[in-house]
């Protein structure tokens, strides 16, 4: 194994993978992250650092000699930690949450250490037979229909990110479109979404190489709960496909980033298949709520749907990274994204080669991280989850509702409370204009939000609509209980009052 000295033993040669060693230093590591844990929440949830705080602390050369696991871990309490937004804070309220538990720490523990690269069947047979079992384990919590199962003639894959997912059903969609139409059209293919459906689509279709004109983006409004309206969708593509164009591709929403909102999933999946599009159901972040059959009537009509996406590293304990994407029709996706080498061959059709499901040709060993938290939890413990965290959302929009300074500006739905202060109860606001000056209100709101996240206590994010600027709450992670909501919303009232005060 070479002649440099162990790290922990300089009479001993070196030996990267010493099982004795592990044992020994992957405890320093456990410990350590179990003390993160336990102290995460006297931190402040955002770090005040400026930008090159951490590359003036840290040589600019690598280190010739070994250091110890000891000594590396101090520098990562010393000098990371502070420079880190604390995720798993339970006082971490913004974005959405990244949710991490026991169960998937020790997944990532056994995908790392097993370190299999399971791009073909044959490569990792228990890697890709497991993926096939978990992810129809998962779609059947969820009430998914059976067609995208495994079970149902589809099929699912794990992959590292929701924008993975898109791509790869971009790419299918184009394909069979230019089958149909002839590579010659590739510039009138079109791509439809609503304005809140997340960027990532955007980013998906350039990297597919659809013309960022031809993405388009549906105007929502507050009267349809900012979802995608069917028929306004229906008139725009009528008039695309009567201009030449080539519809492809529609991508509906569940639980959107700016408000949790949810698209009519299936009066789309009714227009998709009048234009013969793509129909792609995002459930990035709500998805993980369908293991409670109380949520499931926001996915009505998705067996309509060619594809959906959900990550359980979002609200599901699963720690980053864990998306699953589920085909109806797999060897579509196949078609367009298939490689082959001689040193693949080996395999039959009846093996499934989850290099042909994704971009890249390697792959993780996902499937034993949400294995073991499906295992490790059970579906009951995992449904308690989810309504834990919908009860603690709901508990705080009841507060936001108690008092009269505040506005509740959207309904509720999953674990994201949006809010904003309503002190000029005279002043009307244009929401859905798209330019001009915030209202005061709104300037009061993100006044609000500036001042609780500068405090360390809880982190905030804020949204833009038109004139109008509102907080959102995203409630879900793991370690976040009652009595930090209770906290929250007495910082969020004593920043409050300051402000109202001063008008």
């Amino acid at each position: 194994m070479g002649s440099l000295s162990s790290p922990r033993d300089l009479t001993k040669p070196f030996n990267p993978l010493d099982p004795t060693e592990l044992a020994v230093e992957s405890s320093l590591v456990t410990d350590f992250i179990a003390e993160y844990y336990r102290t995460v929440e006297q931190r402040p949830v955002q770090p005040h650092v400026t930008p090159g705080f951490l590359t003036s602390q840290l040589p600019s050369a690598a280190p010739f000699a070994s250091e110890s696991v000891e000594s590396i871990l101090q520098d990562v309490y010393d000098k990371i930690l502070p420079g880190l937004v604390q995720w798993q804070s339970p006082n971490f309220h913004a974005y959405y949450p990244a949710t991490c538990s026991n169960a998937g720490l020790l997944g990532e523990m056994l995908c790392s250490g097993l370190n299999v690269v399971g791009f073909t069947w044959s490569a990792s047979p228990a890697a890709a037979e497991l993926e096939q079992v978990v992810v129809d384990w998962m779609g059947k919590m969820m009430g998914l229909p059976q067609g995208l199962l495994f079970s149902g003639g589809g099929g699912g894959v794990l992959q590292g990110s929701t924008c993975e997912a898109v791509v790869c059903t971009l790419a299918a969609a184009r394909d069979r479109a230019l089958e149909r139409v002839g590579d010659d059209m590739f510039n009138k293919l079109v791509v439809y979404c609503s304005d809140q459906t997340h960027f990532t689509l955007k980013k998906g279709s350039k990297l597919v190489g659809i013309r960022p004109a031809n993405v388009k983006a549906i105007k929502t409004t507050k009267n349809n709960e900012y979802g995608l309206c069917p028929t306004d969708l229906r008139d725009l593509v009528a008039s695309d496909v009567k201009a030449g164009f080539i519809p492809i591709y529609l991508c509906g929403t569940i639980g959107t980033t700016a408000f949790g909102a949810v698209d009519p999933i299936r009066e789309l999946g009714k227009v998709a298949r009048e234009f013969n599009m793509w129909f792609h159901v995002d459930a990035a972040y709500a998805g993980s709520a369908f293991i409670c059959p109380e949520f499931r009537h926001y996915m009505d009509g998705v067996e309509l749907a060619d594809s959906f996406s959900t990550n359980p590293h979002k609200w599901l304990l699963s720690n980053m990274d864990c998306c699953v994407l589920w085909l109806k029709f797999p060897k579509r996706v196949i078609k367009s994204l298939a490689a082959g080498g001689n040193f693949l061959e080996g395999g039959s059709e009846t093996m499934v080669d989850y290099k042909d499901w994704q971009i890249a040709l390697s792959r993780r060993f996902r499937a034993i991280k949400l294995w073991m938290v499906i295992k490790r939890y059970g579906y009951k413990n995992l449904i308690s989850h989810i309504r834990s965290d919908v009860s603690m959302a709901k508990r705080f929009e009841e507060l936001l509702l108690s008092d009269r300074r505040f506005e509740v500006v959207f309904p509720r739905k999953f674990s994201l409370v949006c809010f904003k202060l309503d002190v000029m109860k005279n002043v009307p606001e244009v929401v859905d204009e798209d330019d001009g000056e915030l209202s005061h209100d709104s300037k009061l709101t993100r006044e609000l939000m500036a001042s609780v996240n500068v405090t360390g206590k809880a982190f905030l994010t804020g949204v833009r609509l038109g004139r109008i600027f509102f907080i959102r709450c995203a409630i879900g992670s793991t370690l976040t209980e009652d009595r930090h909501i209770q906290d929250l919303w007495k910082l969020i009232q004593e920043k409050a009052h300051k402000i109202c005060i001063m008008i």
